[in-house]
């Protein structure tokens, strides 16, 4: 990207009438910088290496080299944000089996550009923090002191993604970790919520036992946090944090839970 609020884009269609109407649609937003275009998949494969544009319009149906063989020869995981173009509908499977983001079926409606490059850009802009993100774990792992106590040996804080921007989170200030799906959220004590990309058994590994208690196997909560803990009918536990938020304690951590606050006769 040439700044912060411009994409580089790339046009590639064998057809003039075509070209002029999207390059027209792009030369009238604000978010798109240089646009360059070609006539030709070959021509396409060659400025996708030379200059890596943000944004491709890509047009499946071309009579040297289709659309699906300029992402053939560049690699699915190696090509921009990718809106296939088109006039036949068939090949819109195939361009989501392309990991295509989008595509235009010719003639389209000016509304249904916007849609797409709207996206686009969302797509580019989780692209740049997602490796904004691992630049960033890389970084607190190279910067973490050298393991002298048990407090360093543990996770302390957590980079976590949004749509603009890459967030530290500090693990002390989250008050418990919820699996979500094949996430983790992560709740802080401001009311804050936050998904990660993590296990929650690898995570369990990487945070201080003194400070953090798996009680579930979708749950650890922050000690600190646990403000009392409830007898259930059905001889179980739940724990009330400060925030007033109630947990259940699985039956299958139950001992290891009593034992924790010294619930044990």
């Amino acid at each position: 990207m040439t700044n912060s609020l411009q994409l580089d884009v790339l046009v590639v269609d064998d057809e003039p009438p075509a070209q002029r109407r999207l390059t027209d649609l792009l030369d009238a937003r604000n978010d798109v910088g240089d646009v360059q275009v070609c006539d030709n998949g070959r021509a396409a494969i060659k400025a996708i290496r030379t200059h890596a544009p943000d944004v491709v319009f890509l047009d499946v149906q071309m009579p040297d080299c289709t659309g699906i063989e300029v992402v053939d020869a560049i690699g699915i995981d190696n090509m921009p944000v990718t809106i296939f173009v088109t006039a036949y509908d068939q090949h819109a499977l195939k361009a989501f089996e392309l990991a295509a983001l989008d595509y235009l079926l010719k003639p389209f409606e000016d509304e249904r550009f916007h849609e797409a490059l709207d996206r686009a850009i969302d797509q580019v802009q989780m692209r740049s923090t997602d490796q904004l993100e691992h630049q960033l774990e890389r970084l607190l792992s190279a910067a973490r002191p050298d393991l002298t106590s048990d407090h360093d040996a543990y996770l302390q804080r957590i980079p976590v993604r949004t749509r603009n921007e890459v967030r530290i989170v500090t693990v002390p200030n989250i008050t418990f970790f919820a699996a979500d799906g094949p996430y983790v959220r992560l709740h802080l004590r401001n009311g804050d919520t936050y998904l990660i990309r993590e296990r929650m058994k690898v995570l369990e590994e990487q945070l201080n036992p003194k400070q953090f208690c798996r009680i579930h196997r979708s749950t650890i909560v922050n000690l600190d946090d646990v403000e009392a803990v409830l007898p259930n009918h059905d001889d179980r536990y739940m724990v009330r944090l400060e925030s007033g938020k109630r947990l259940r304690v699985s039956r299958s951590r139950r001992d290891a839970f009593e034992e924790r606050f010294g619930l044990t006769t």
